[in-house]
């Protein structure tokens, strides 16, 4: 199994980005399959050309980006992107699209296809807290995911993608007091756990993850 593993360069005036330090350093066979490390930078539309042109090259049976969400607890595979781009704040090349659709040809959303609820068990399971995200949010991070998903859609039907939000790191809270952090090492394990489920689960656990509000 190939599995093609993407992380966002740093962005919205921090020098790091959790996701980038930590897929860095997640090894290049994950439960024995090969993995394929990609830098995506964080701009609208480019973002998504970089990760489909890997995808083109590449052939993997699966995609799962990393994406940093700073003020979240764990680990977080997100179930759905939405089709559209409302950015609080400017993109790495100053792009701030507002209520505009990531495609216009495409669906409203896109669901996960990746075994996201056997990935959250599997995090846990390896001692690192995780949860079951149900919003990406407006900015790159769901943009990214969309577009990935979006060109499953409509190329590659068999390929299995989604995307994983990580927390901020322990560095990176010194002045954010009572902001969540974890180490690099953690978030290491955590994304390693996940690409563990891709690899083992055909089918999504039937876990209870729901959310009431």
């Amino acid at each position: 199994m190939k599995i093609l593993l993407t992380a966002f360069e740093p962005f919205g005036g921090d020098t790091v980005n959790p996701a980038q330090e930590a897929v860095r350093l997640v090894p290049d066979t994950v439960a024995g399959a090969e993995i394929i490390k990609l830098d995506v930078p964080v701009v609208v539309g480019k973002s998504v050309a970089v990760v489909r042109e890997a995808m083109e090259r590449e052939r993997p049976d699966a995609v799962l980006c990393i994406g940093q969400a700073g003020g979240r607890i764990g680990l977080t595979p997100e179930r759905v992107a939405i089709n559209i781009d409302d950015a609080r704040i400017p993109d790495n090349e100053g792009n701030q699209p507002i209520d505009q659709p990531v495609f216009a040809d495409g669906a409203p959303a896109y669901f996960s296809n990746l075994p996201v609820k056997a990935m959250v068990a599997a995090i846990r399971e390896a001692g690192v807290p995780a949860s079951l995200s149900n919003s990406a949010g407006t900015f790159v991070c769901n943009h990214l995911m969309y577009g990935v998903l979006y060109h499953i859609a409509k190329s590659w039907p068999q390929m299995l993608g989604g995307f994983m939000h990580v927390p901020f790191l322990h560095e990176q809270v010194m002045n954010r007091p009572n902001t969540p952090s974890l180490s690099t090492q953690d978030i290491v394990t955590g994304i390693c756990a996940a690409l563990s489920a891709i690899v083992a689960n055909e089918q999504d656990a039937a876990h209870v993850m729901g959310e009431i509000h």
